[in-house]
C-alpha cells in the first residue's frame, strides 16, 4: 500500500513538471503576453491548474504578470539560463582544439570545468591513449573544494559567493582533503597569486590533477582547464613542465575568449 502511495505521488509529480513545461512552451510560441483563459483552453487544463502553475513561474521569476492586462509572459530568468548555456557552449568550442594540443603535448587526460552553482561541471575532457589513466564523464558534477578545476573556479569568485560556499560543509573524499574553511582560503589565496590550482589526491586516492583559470573579454575567470593522471606520473620533478603546458593552454583560450591580458581588480579571497 505505502509503494502505491509513493508510485501514486511519483506520478502526479511528473505530471505537474509535464503541465508546467507545456505552459512554458505555450508562453514561448507566442510573443505576446497570454490570458488565463486561452492557455487553459489551448492546453485542456482546469484555469486553476494554468493559474497555480503561473504564479509558481512568477515567483521564481519565469514569468511575469502585466498589472494592467493580469496576463502573463516568460521572465528574464530564461534570457539569464540562455546567456549560461551559449557561454557554457561557446566556451567549450572555443576551448576544445586547445584542450587537444594539451593531450597530445602532455599524453595525459584534459578536461574543462565550469561553474555551475556550488560545484564544477566537467564541460569537455579528451583522455589520453595509456592504459592507466584518469576516467570522467561530460556533465559530471564535482566538489569545488577539493578538485583542482573547482579550486581554481572557487578562487576568483567574488566574496558574498565566496562566503556562501564556505559557509557550507566541506565534505571529505580522502584523507588529504581540505574540510576547513580558513585553510582553504589560505589555499584559494595561493592559488591566486601562483596562477593555478594543484590537487593532491584530495578528491580520489592515487589521482592528482593541475589546473588554470580561463578569462573572458572582462577578464572574469568563466572556466578551468585541467590535466589529470594517477599520482605516479606526477611527481614534482615532472610539474613545472605540466604547469607551463598547461597556463599556456588556459591563456590561449583567455585570448580566443576575448581577454587582452590586463590584470583583473583583486577581490574574493583574503
Amino acid at each position: 500500500m505505502a509503494q502505491r502511495r509513493l508510485n501514486s505521488t511519483a506520478s502526479t509529480t511528473v505530471l505537474a513538471v509535464e503541465h508546467c513545461l507545456a505552459l512554458i512552451d505555450a508562453l514561448a510560441a507566442n510573443g505576446s503576453s497570454r490570458g488565463i483563459t486561452d492557455l487553459s483552453a489551448e492546453l485542456h487544463l482546469a484555469k486553476s491548474t494554468v493559474y497555480r502553475l503561473l504564479q509558481t513561474l512568477v515567483k521564481h521569476g519565469y514569468a511575469v504578470q502585466d498589472p494592467a492586462s493580469g496576463r502573463y509572459r516568460l521572465g528574464l530568468k530564461f534570457l539569464e539560463l540562455g546567456g549560461v548555456v551559449q557561454n557554457s557552449l561557446s566556451i567549450r568550442t572555443i576551448a576544445h582544439p586547445h584542450l587537444q594540443a594539451l593531450m597530445a603535448a602532455t599524453n595525459e587526460t584534459v578536461q574543462l570545468g565550469i561553474l555551475e552553482g556550488h560545484e564544477v561541471v566537467y564541460a569537455d575532457k579528451i583522455e589520453c591513449a595509456r592504459t592507466i589513466r584518469m576516467y570522467s564523464s561530460v556533465g559530471r558534477r564535482s566538489p569545488l573544494h577539493c578538485t583542482a578545476l573547482g579550486k581554481v573556479l572557487l578562487a576568483h569568485q567574488p566574496e558574498d559567493a565566496l562566503r556562501t560556499i564556505l559557509g557550507g560543509r566541506l565534505i571529505r573524499c580522502t584523507s588529504r582533503s581540505i574540510t576547513t574553511p580558513r585553510a582553504l582560503r589560505d589555499e584559494l589565496l595561493q592559488i591566486r597569486e601562483q596562477g593555478h590550482a594543484f590537487d593532491d589526491e584530495e578528491f580520489e586516492e592515487g589521482l592528482r590533477c593541475l589546473a588554470a583559470p580561463a578569462r573572458d573579454y572582462t577578464g572574469s575567470v568563466v572556466a578551468s582547464l585541467g590535466i589529470a593522471g594517477p599520482a605516479t606520473r606526477f611527481e614534482p620533478g615532472r610539474r613545472p613542465e605540466l604547469i607551463k603546458l598547461l597556463t599556456d593552454a588556459a591563456e590561449a583560450v583567455s585570448m580566443d575568449l576575448g581577454y587582452k591580458g590586463e590584470h583583473p581588480p583583486r577581490n574574493g579571497v583574503g
